[in-house]
C-alpha cells in the first residue's frame, strides 16, 4: 500500500472539485500530514487536544464574497489531512487510501467555500450531499 496518493492525483482532484463548485480561479493549500502535527494545530487553533482527520483554513472571512478579478488566482486557504487517520478511516470504511483522502479534501474545500456541519443538523444535511454530490460528479 502506498503511503499517499501521488501530488498529480491530488492536484488533479483539487481542480475538478473547485471547477464543479465554480471556483476556476481559486487556488488551495492541502497539507497532509501526520497524527502529532494535526493534533498540535487542532488542539491550537480548535482547542481540542486530539488528532483529527481533516482541518481547513479559510483566507475569506464571508467565503461567498465574489474575489476581484484580474491576473492573480484568489486564494481560499489550506486543507490539512492526517494521512495515519485517513488510512485508519479507509480500513474502517472498506476503502481505498486514495478515496479517503478524497472525501476528505472535498469535506476540506467545502469548509473553506463556507459550509459548516457543525452549524446545525440542517446545515451537516446540506453539507453531507454536497460532500456525495461532488464525489459522484469527479469519480462517476
Amino acid at each position: 500500500m502506498r503511503s499517499r496518493p501521488p501530488k498529480a492525483e491530488i492536484i488533479r482532484l483539487v481542480e475538478r472539485v473547485l471547477i464543479k463548485m465554480g471556483e476556476r480561479s481559486a487556488e488551495v493549500g492541502v497539507v497532509l500530514t501526520g497524527d502529532a502535527e494535526i493534533q498540535r494545530l487542532n488542539r491550537q487553533y480548535r482547542r481540542m487536544d486530539q488528532p483529527t482527520d481533516v482541518l481547513a483554513f479559510a483566507l475569506r472571512e464571508d467565503s461567498f464574497t465574489p474575489q476581484p478579478r484580474g491576473l492573480h488566482r484568489h486564494l481560499l486557504g489550506d486543507v490539512v489531512i492526517s494521512v495515519p487517520t485517513a488510512r485508519k478511516q479507509a480500513t474502517e470504511q472498506g476503502h481505498s487510501l486514495e478515496q479517503e483522502i478524497a472525501v476528505l479534501i472535498i469535506h476540506g474545500l467545502l469548509h473553506l467555500m463556507g459550509y459548516d456541519h457543525e452549524r446545525s443538523p440542517v446545515a451537516a444535511r446540506a453539507m453531507k450531499r454536497k460532500e456525495r454530490e461532488l464525489f459522484r460528479a469527479v469519480y462517476g
